[in-house]
């Protein structure tokens, strides 16, 4: 056959169909997700629990901050930590820290150490939008002390440069 054989290939040299691989019932002591006929048997370190990666959640998940009541003591032990956390957020197109641009708007927590961070983002098609409240959430939540966190994306008032510190409007050259 030659390099452009599809082109005048005829039907009965076309490969048969292919078809599923057939997955076996699980076993007692293998889930049903591991279980398959072509792929290599896959060791689960000790401890792992597989069926919190494939099994449905319990309930379904909220994205409403489960913050009580502002602790005006356990916020002013707290914010310091959340301050430095949010300091290490950057927008991937912007070479400044989401709180030194001033995104971030209010910070308070419960006296149960939840924290709910309040911020916004420059602009409502921020592409980072998904990203940025993420990783700002899961970098509150490993704080030692802090039990759960959430952050919550406000557009009033709406973010312009006098917000952001002086620092980073000297990384920026954005000079008054």
């Amino acid at each position: 056959m030659g390099l452009f054989s599809f082109l005048g290939s005829k039907k009965e040299d076309a490969p048969p169909p292919q078809t599923a691989p057939t997955v076996p019932s699980a076993s007692a002591d293998k889930p049903a997700a591991l279980a398959t006929t072509d792929a290599p048997p896959i060791d689960v370190p000790p401890g792992w629990d597989v069926g919190a990666f494939t099994a449905p959640p319990v309930t379904p998940p909220t994205d409403a901050p489960q913050v009580g009541p502002l602790d005006p003591g356990r916020t002013a032990e707290l914010q310091p930590q959340v301050v430095e956390a949010l300091k290490t957020v950057y927008d991937p197109e912007i070479p400044v820290d989401i709180y030194e641009l001033g995104l971030v708007y209010e910070i308070i927590a419960d006296a149960d150490s939840r924290v709910l961070v309040r911020m916004t983002l420059t602009s409502p098609a921020c592409p980072s939008a998904q990203q940025i409240p993420s990783e700002a959430r899961y970098k509150i939540k490993a704080l030692d002390g802090v039990k759960d966190a959430w952050v919550e994306i406000v557009w009033e008032p709406p973010w312009g440069k006098e917000r952001m510190s002086e620092s980073a409007k000297l990384a920026l050259g954005m000079f008054d």
